[in-house]
């Protein structure tokens, strides 16, 4: 009897352990207010009133803690902010990250020809959000998302912002389009091979193959339209131009916020084209 008394004490041990660190910190930068564990608990209770089943709720708040690492990551993205387009095309516009996105124009042209089709959106963009995210779901994250979206909605900075993908995270489980095993990504919750926040999966997401499942993790036709659908539904302008200027490059900001990132999906995209290459306007 004494191993197992002594594999629960250690395991408390641990549990109070993480505990700690993730309220003091919390403290320091937001004000008093619950640890983690009592967080989690309200949590529990809020996910069930919005109809998340028991099992689910078990299956992925119990034993929960907080990742200290995702809130690190998510100081330290300002970094990015402050690079030119030159600096931010470097790494993410590559020319093999090109070439190889020219062969995913020809692998997938027939189901690329459908999505535009029904979309608006030009298969070469679609390519482009895929390569420039994931590298055509080559590196979609490794850590468990709903641990960190917990993390990120606990801390106070952007509670609000990630609480609603939080449960979205959560009905997805649930409704059984993603199983918890597939529910890996981003440090910030960004899952499949598009990067969706699950808000995002649960607004936007297609079946697109019409197997039963709306899957962006495994399945690219899913993927490829619900990219495209997710910009339709935002405004985008059917047969319109997209560089910067336009209302379509505005569109994109539904994408990403950032002006950069924007400019090199532009840039990427005129190269997938074909045609001359769209470089942002000298300011």
């Amino acid at each position: 009897m004494r191993a197992p008394l002594l594999a629960a004490t250690l395991m408390a041990a641990m549990l109070v352990g993480s505990a700690l660190p993730a309220q003091a910190q919390r403290r320091k930068e937001c004000g008093p207010g619950p640890s983690f564990t009592e967080w989690l608990e309200r949590t529990k209770a809020e996910a069930a009133a919005k109809g998340i089943s028991r099992r689910t709720i078990a299956a992925t708040l119990d034993g929960l803690t907080y990742d200290a690492k995702v809130i690190s990551l998510d100081r330290g993205q300002r970094k990015a902010f402050g690079l030119t387009f030159e600096q931010f095309i470097r790494n993410r516009v590559s020319s093999g990250r090109v070439a190889k996105g020219r062969q995913m124009l020809r692998t997938h042209a027939a189901t690329l020809a459908r999505v535009e089709q029904r979309f608006g959106v030009p298969k070469e963009l679609v390519v482009t959000l895929w390569g420039m995210e994931t590298d055509y779901g080559v590196v979609t994250g490794k850590l468990p998302v709903i641990r960190s979206l917990a993390t990120l909605t606990y801390d106070c900075r952007r509670s609000d912002f990630f609480r609603p993908h939080l449960f979205a995270a959560l009905e997805l489980v649930d409704r059984g389009d993603l199983t918890l095993d597939e529910m890996y990504g981003a440090w910030a919750g960004e899952l499949g091979q598009t990067q969706f926040l699950p808000g995002n999966h649960v607004k936007y997401a297609v079946d697109f193959d019409g197997d039963g499942r709306r899957d962006l993790v495994r399945s690219v036709p899913d993927v490829l339209a619900s990219t495209a659908n997710l910009l339709a539904s935002s405004g985008w302008k059917r047969g319109q131009p997209y560089e910067e200027g336009t209302e379509n490059f505005e569109v994109l900001r539904e994408w990403n916020r950032s002006l950069v990132y924007r400019q090199a999906i532009v840039y990427f995209a005129s190269l997938l084209a074909g045609g001359e290459p769209i470089r942002p306007a000298a300011r």
